[in-house]
């Protein structure tokens, strides 16, 4: 919106042809959406406790978290409003990119709505049922992956690119549709697994999202891309700015979310903040890479599929407790020492991801 204010303006004053850069944008959409966050974030909680949006604590979970049963949740609410205002004032909103990543994610953002609404209805953890959620996300991944595939000029575009390795693809046709729903909601559920301790998902969906920044920055540049081997996709870069949204709302939203939280993201930050990381992710072909650098959520996940398929194989627990970050705390870890260390893992790895930009 603002993009188009200041073309508009450059015959008046040619300053405002500054406001075309993307890098300049990157920077003014995450301090909009930092500062949008910490401004609404008192406002939403007090809203939140008033009307005792509570979150209810899992019986069969860790002691330690009974005592933060009431616990304001839905305040991934926070999230989604900051990112939304900060992608349309500082995006280019003629590119289609901008508007799939953020239908996608207000898409999921209402599937986790309706999941928290129906929990604090019926006073438990259940909420919506296994069909139900997984039914309303398939939609949405099919329907995005349609798409993408429907869009697609060249056989690249449904394509699956293998890191660190030039001109190498794996064409998927038709089968890219699935694997867009795949992507997507994997990582939308990753993300809502790992959401189990103060701000644990928080950050890593931060770093993550910085990172894909950085990749829809060089695919959407046209000498970048091609100096890198990336293949060139014009329009991408401007996903940059709704990285640079997601990981300044995530930042303020972190500022109520670290330990002790003093609001919770819910399902309704968590499955938004996962698809959104995937349909980036999709677009500018770097799944793979997403894999490494989400490398907590994979584990998390991962847990959770190997304690289930040992259970009914056996008998018998791989884990204390799945997810992963509940088996360190049975384990005896301090809550705060578990989160900043997963921290420091996803850091590592999404500096691994971004080294992948130059080996080819």
């Amino acid at each position: 919106m603002l993009t188009w204010l200041a073309h508009s303006l450059e015959p008046v004053a040619s300053g405002f042809r500054v406001f075309e850069f993307v890098t300049l944008r990157v920077i003014l959409a995450a301090l909009t959406s930092l500062v949008f966050s910490l401004a609404l974030g008192p406002w939403l909680i007090r809203k939140l406790t008033r009307y005792q949006v509570g979150q209810n604590i899992r019986d069969d979970g860790p002691a330690t978290h009974w005592a933060k049963a009431g616990t304001p949740t839905m305040g991934g609410l926070l999230i989604l409003v900051s990112v939304f205002v900060a992608t349309i004032l500082w995006a280019n909103l003629t590119s289609s990119w901008v508007w799939l990543a953020l239908l996608v994610t207000l898409a999921f953002g209402a599937i986790g709505f309706v999941d928290d609404y129906k929990k604090l209805r019926a006073g438990n953890s259940r909420g919506l049922t296994a069909a139900g959620k997984y039914g309303a996300q398939t939609l949405v991944g099919v329907a995005a992956g349609l798409w993408l595939y429907l869009s697609a000029d060249k056989p690249i575009e449904t394509s699956v690119l293998i890191p660190m390795v030039k001109n190498v693809a794996i064409p998927l046709g038709g089968g890219y549709i699935v694997w867009t729903y795949l992507v997507v909601a994997g990582a939308s559920n990753a993300v809502n697994l790992t959401d189990g301790l103060d701000g644990l998902a928080t950050l890593p969906c931060v770093m993550v999202a910085a990172g894909l920044g950085v990749f829809a920055y060089v695919t959407g540049h046209y000498e970048f891309s091609h100096y890198l081997g990336f293949g060139f996709i014009p329009g991408a870069g401007e996903l940059a700015i709704f990285c640079s949204a997601l990981g300044g709302a995530g930042l303020g939203f972190l500022w109520f979310n670290a330990y002790p939280a003093q609001v919770f993201m819910g399902d309704v930050g968590a499955l938004s903040l996962g698809a959104a990381i995937g349909i980036v992710a999709v677009c500018v072909r770097q799944e793979l890479i997403l894999v490494v650098m989400g490398g907590v959520f994979v584990a998390e996940t991962v847990s959770v599929m190997l304690q289930v398929a040992m259970y009914k194989a056996t008998g018998q627990r791989m884990f204390k407790m799945a997810p992963l970050h509940h088996h360190f705390e049975l384990l005896g870890w301090a809550e705060p020492k578990i989160i900043v260390r997963f921290w420091i893992v996803t850091l590592i790895l999404v500096l691994v991801g971004l080294a992948t930009l130059k080996i080819r």
